[in-house]
Parts: structure tokens; sequence; C-alpha cells
């Protein structure tokens, strides 16, 4: 049997099929037999050497993805936009990953099946994602673009609305109207604190079943 004397390569090879299988099947009807038969040759003690649960492969592939697509890289170096700008632009980096898109519209099945899923999924939020939008928020009210009067308070508000209550496989919208309701809320929510980022154009490519499974993304 072919073996990988390189623990990050092998761990690659782990996270390339999962992430193959999670796009084409989903996460609920992805087994770890799966991601094994799908590992070139390499066998189930190679998978259970670097994850011991198919939750550790999703986020380790969440945070994988996201240090690929590295939104606040990006723009960091950036003088010639604004802090709102700045903000516009990772939620534009983001949601142009179609990878990283639909893998993030997975999270239902493991919060449901899951605490531990639920509570590492929030502490991600908080710790990291609303610290790095704090400073972007606190870099805007500096040069006047954003009113936010507290950054911290602000970014984690921002980020409980966007990923938890307007994701569709948490909080499953009856219709499109009713999708669409949902967003307006939140923007009016979002810009009453100061913060006006939210644009339809940041949602319109997604393409959203009545269980709240993502089934298209449109280019």
């Amino acid at each position: 049997m072919p073996r990988n004397k390189y623990p990050e390569e092998t761990e690659q090879i782990i996270l390339d099929a999962a992430l193959k299988l999670f796009i084409k099947n989903g996460y609920e009807q992805t087994t770890i037999l799966d991601i094994v038969d799908e590992m070139g040759g390499l066998t189930r003690g190679a998978f259970y050497h670097h994850f011991k649960t198919k939750e550790e492969v999703f986020f380790a592939l969440i945070d994988k993805l996201f240090n690929d697509i590295e939104p606040f890289a990006k723009i960091g170096a950036r003088d010639d936009i604004n802090g709102l700008e700045k903000i516009k632009l990772t939620l534009q980096i983001l949601n142009e990953s179609e990878e990283y898109t639909v893998l993030h519209l997975q999270i239902l099945p493991l919060i449901e099946s899951s605490p531990t899923a639920f509570k590492i999924y929030m502490e991600k939020q908080r710790t990291f994602l609303a610290s790095k939008y704090a400073e972007l928020i606190e870099e805007g009210i500096n040069d006047g673009s954003i009113k936010a009067k507290y950054p911290k308070l602000t970014a984690e508000l921002f980020l409980l609305i966007c990923n938890v209550w307007m994701m569709p496989t948490i909080y499953p919208q009856a219709n499109e109207e009713e999708a669409w309701q949902r967003f307006n809320m939140a923007k009016d929510i979002i810009d009453f604190l100061g913060l006006p980022v939210l644009d339809k154009t940041l949602t319109s490519h997604v393409v959203i079943n009545d269980q709240g499974i993502v089934v298209e993304i449109k280019k």
C-alpha cells in the first residue's frame, strides 16, 4: 500500500479527498470510508493518524480555504480605500470562493448533531473573525467612513447576524420572498449600527433550495 513519508502531504491528500466529496455529496452524505476510498490508496489508519472525526476534517477544510483566500492579508496593506470599503472588499473576496461558500453553508449537519461543533464554530467567530473585523471597523471610525460607536461589539453582532441568523441552513426560509425579507431586516439592523456593508450582490449568486441547501453557485 502506498505510503507518504511527509505528514503534511498525507494531510493534504485527506483534505483534498474530503473537499471533493463534501462539494459533490454534502457533509452529511459523506462518510469517513468514502474519504478513505478517495485517498488514492492511503489507508484508514493514515486518516485516523491525522484526524479523529469527520467533523475535524470539515473544520480543517474551512480553516484551510479561509487561509488560502487570505482576505484580510489582501486588504491589509491597501491605503487607497477606507475602512468601510475594506470590509466590503473582504466580504466580496470570501463570496467569490465557490468552495468556501458551499462548505460554509454546510454547517447545519454539524451543529445539529454536535454541540461541540457549534461551540467550535462560534468560538472561531468570536476569537478570530470578530477581532479582525473590529480592527477594520475602528479604522473606518477613524477615517469617518463608519459611524459605529463600539468596534468590538459591532463586529460581534455583525458576525452573529451574517453567519448565524442569516444562514439558511440554520434558519431555513420558507421561500425566496422570506429570504429577502430576512436579508433586508439584517441590512436595516447593520445600517443602524453604522456599518452599511450589506449588499444584495453578496447573496444573489447563491441559489438555495427549500431545505436550505445550496443547489447552485451562479457565476
